[in-house]
């Protein structure tokens, strides 16, 4: 028999364990070698999900792609696209041409064109790009590391959100918002965080100290600025340089944890809001400014969204949701249905519906008479787990809920949520992974249990070859 053949008892655990190993990568190795579903190339992974209102005009897409040491992963690719109102993909550009590795922001300029901002190793390239030849109407490239923002002001000068500005001679950060003139290549004005913050803030200066992602012209003379590691949102006075509105503080991760991309709005009332992808928190969250008070109105998606990174607010009422980690773009209703749904494989980080300008557009909640906690509905779930909360990571969160090992689930739920997408397939899905991951760990337990048997026969081996 085999078992007696590997060893009795010992040979019957080696089987068992095999087989195990086996079974857990059995589902990995079938995505392997199943052929992936087809697709026009440069648009592979763009696909139209619910779309039960189609929209008014055509939605373009950021998509950051993954990449390492400067080489991109041609499955998990970074582009700008445009989806059209049924979620057909109209166009894809990949940038090639232009040395661009990773997009982040792109904002519609009046003219109908982009603004789009691009990083690889080198530093920032900005453009405005033609949305119908796909060229670039003019660049500029910055000495700027891993930039995500750019935006440009009335008068066609550019303002920049500046992160991983390390200062190596003084050890300090100069992580920064500067405003470039394009006409005669200089920089005319600058703010630097350090000289605003205490510089013990989230544990003291690193490289990567504020990692300011967004910087929004929110009326004459102030910006609205997204410091993600200090967990706030804030508003800059250009003249004096004051902070003159914050939402959030330091680890107080209940209000905001390292969010994306806030936008400002004012209700009919005249009361300040702020819709905001609350990043860290997965949710999309609205906060009103009533009796000099933050109040939070309205929260979408939580625990259903995988790492949003932008959020707008259109005329219509409802919002536009970059779901990065679910990578995709939908358009919910205040109540949270989805109405419109757009997949983006890789890493999507900011979405534009064009014909409502840059950013947010309309309503507050408030005026729209809604408020409260609503949760996801009518997604068309292509990538399992999109919309629904059938994924590994919230399967055990879930299961665990009410435990006494509540908060460990949680823990390792959101952990697995937001570093598995980085090093996971394409073509596999969460409970592939996790078992294959499983598989890995079993093995890894086989090989040192094996070897601490063999100890002895492995010192004796080594004594003697050594004399």
């Amino acid at each position: 028999m085999l078992t007696d053949r590997l060893g009795g008892r010992d040979g019957l655990a080696r089987l068992v364990t095999l087989l195990v190993v086996v079974g857990l990568a059995t589902p990995a190795a079938v995505g392997a070698v199943t052929p992936q579903s087809g697709g026009t190339p440069g648009q592979v992974g763009l696909e139209p999900g619910t779309v039960t209102e189609p929209a008014d005009n055509a939605t373009v897409v950021g998509i950051q792609g993954f990449h390492f040491q400067g080489q991109g992963a041609e499955k998990k690719p970074a582009r700008v696209v445009s989806a059209g109102p049924e979620g057909e993909t109209n166009w894809a550009f990949e940038g090639g041409d232009y040395d661009a590795t990773w997009f982040y922001d792109v904002d519609p300029l009046p003219n109908g064109n982009l603004l789009v901002v691009s990083t690889n190793p080198d530093g920032t390239l900005v453009m405005e790009l033609d949305r119908s030849t796909r060229e670039a109407v003019w660049r500029e490239r910055f000495d700027m590391t891993d930039t995500h923002d750019v935006d440009m002001l009335p008068n066609g000068n550019l303002v920049i959100a500046n992160m991983r500005n390390w200062n190596e001679d003084q050890g300090v950060s100069d992580d920064r918002i500067v405003i470039y003139d394009r006409e005669t290549e200089e920089f005319v004005w600058e703010w630097t965080f350090r000289n605003h913050y205490d510089n013990a803030t989230d544990g003291g200066f690193s490289e990567d100290w504020s990692h300011v992602n967004d910087v929004d012209r929110v009326g004459d003379g102030r910006f609205l600025l997204s410091p993600r590691n200090f967990d706030q949102a804030v508003v800059v006075d250009r003249e004096s340089k004051a902070i003159v509105e914050r939402l959030g503080t330091d680890g107080d991760h209940d209000t905001l944890f390292e969010q994306h991309n806030p936008d400002w709005l004012v209700s009919e009332a005249g009361n300040p809001t702020i819709l905001v992808a609350d990043s860290e928190n997965d949710r999309i969250v609205e906060y009103t400014k009533r009796d000099g008070e933050w109040e939070e109105i309205w929260t979408v998606g939580a625990g259903q969204l995988s790492w949003p990174r932008d959020a707008d607010r259109l005329p219509n009422g409802n919002t536009l949701i970059t779901d990065s980690l679910n990578h995709r773009v939908i358009e919910v209703t205040p109540q949270g249905e989805i109405v419109w749904e757009y997949y983006a494989t890789w890493g999507a980080y900011e979405a534009e519906r064009l014909g409502t300008g840059d950013e947010s557009n309309g309503p507050t909640m408030t005026d729209q008479g809604v408020s409260g906690n609503y949760s996801l509905t009518g997604s068309a779930g292509l990538i399992e787990g999109t919309g629904d909360t059938n994924t590994f990571a919230a399967t055990v969160q879930n299961s665990f809920a009410g435990t006494p090992l509540a908060g460990a689930a949680e823990e390792f739920a959101v952990t697995w949520s937001h570093v598995t997408p980085w090093v996971q397939p394409v073509w596999m899905d969460s409970w592939s992974f996790a078992s294959l991951a499983g598989g890995f760990v079993v093995a890894l337990g086989w090989g040192l249990t094996e070897l601490v048997a063999a100890r002895r026969r492995i010192v004796g081996f080594v004594r003697g070859v050594a004399g």
